[in-house]
């Protein structure tokens, strides 16, 4: 018996080619991506105002894909991580930072990661393998369900995802056509209806896939830039071999963009490697003609991994200097630390996934 379809892998025009090769017509497509993230439906039978025998058919040939496995962390200051298993038994995890006002989602894009960027946990698991559509949206559905099911008195933010960093694991423009499908899904009135400037793609610089990204969606971009020059971003980051810092920062002013919105350009503090007065100014001369803004990350460390967290008086300093250059900084607080859910932390502890039952919290 052949696979069946899963229907959260695609996107509306998809859907509609999918019911078209059915024999049923092209509105069928858009009442099934209404009903697709509709909560609490995981049946094809609860599609009330779809004919009885297009459900048979449905039922034979497609299903609805879900994470109903899981772990879940929690951190002492409101941050959530969860551990998802996949149908091949592999493990990818995803981070709910609330707030009174949002509930931000850090997704994943890929099991693991191929970038072997020195600084990162993540990179530890070496790259593994893309994610599907289905199993990048399942990731905000999955959170949406755990929100809702939550007591106003538990819940710190709203009842529902608000927005999305695809800053988890994995490269997410090294899975350029499943990442597109999935911010289609995602920003899909009838899907889960996400506005795009709320949704932001970090990239560690995949040049060629830069483009295609701002051609084809309007998701804000950010950067993991982390140097300044080509002998310590490349000794942090060996993509920087491939795609040298004036490459990725002329892809950057090529970045096909509304005037309104800038790049986000993010910079890991790393104690007495980049963190210098000197990298300062040379960061604020070498974005000088970029419209963008700047996030400082201090360095969330890791067992295992040989580098040290810069005082938060000397990130005030490399602040300082960037804004009186005229930039809008800022300095991530890092959030989740306590559960190894901060940037950089991310990675697949198999012992921990729970493979019967509901979610545990």
């Amino acid at each position: 018996m052949k696979n069946k379809t899963d229907l959260r892998n695609l996107t509306q025009k998809d859907l509609i080619e999918y019911v078209e090769s059915l024999g049923q017509p092209a509105f069928r497509g858009r009442q099934l991506m209404s009903w697709l993230y509709r909560p609490g439906i995981s049946q094809f039978s609860e599609m009330t105002d779809l004919a009885k025998d297009f459900r048979r058919i449905l039922a034979e040939q497609a299903q609805i894909s879900q994470f109903t496995e899981s772990i879940i962390e929690r951190a002492s200051d409101g941050c959530v991580k969860f551990g998802f298993a996949l149908h091949d038994d592999r493990l990818i995890e995803t981070v709910l930072i609330p707030e009174p006002d949002r509930n931000t989602l850090c997704v994943s894009s890929q099991v693991g990661c191929a970038m072997n960027c020195s600084f990162c946990l993540t990179a530890t698991m070496g790259f593994i393998r893309n994610l599907s559509p289905a199993e990048i949206v399942n990731q905000v559905c999955a959170v949406d369900d755990f929100l809702r099911a939550q007591s106003t008195a538990e819940r710190i933010g709203p009842e529902k995802v608000t927005n999305v960093v695809f800053m988890g694991m994995g490269e997410p423009l090294n899975n350029l056509d499943n990442l597109l499908k999935a911010l289609s899904i995602l920003t899909e009135q009838r899907g889960l209806d996400l506005t795009n400037r709320r949704i932001t793609v970090s990239t560690c610089g995949i040049v060629p896939n830069m483009r295609l990204l701002g051609e084809n969606c309007d998701a804000n971009l950010a950067i993991s830039l982390h140097a300044i020059d080509d002998v310590t971003r490349s000794q942090l980051m060996p993509i920087n071999k491939r795609y040298p810092l004036e490459e990725l920062l002329a892809a950057c002013r090529d970045f096909p963009m509304p005037k309104r919105k800038r790049i986000m350009f993010e910079y890991i503090l790393l104690k007495g490697i980049n963190d210098s007065e000197a990298a300062a100014h040379e960061l604020a001369r070498k974005l000088k003609d970029i419209p963008c803004k700047i996030n400082l990350l201090p360095y969330n460390e890791s067992p295992g991994i040989p580098y040290e967290s810069t005082s938060m008086a000397h990130i005030l300093s490399f602040q300082k200097i960037l804004m009186d250059a005229n930039y809008s900084v800022f300095i991530r607080n890092s959030r989740g630390t306590d559960i190894s859910a901060a940037c950089g932390q991310l990675a697949k502890q198999k012992e921990k996934i729970i493979r019967s039952g509901p979610a545990k919290s």
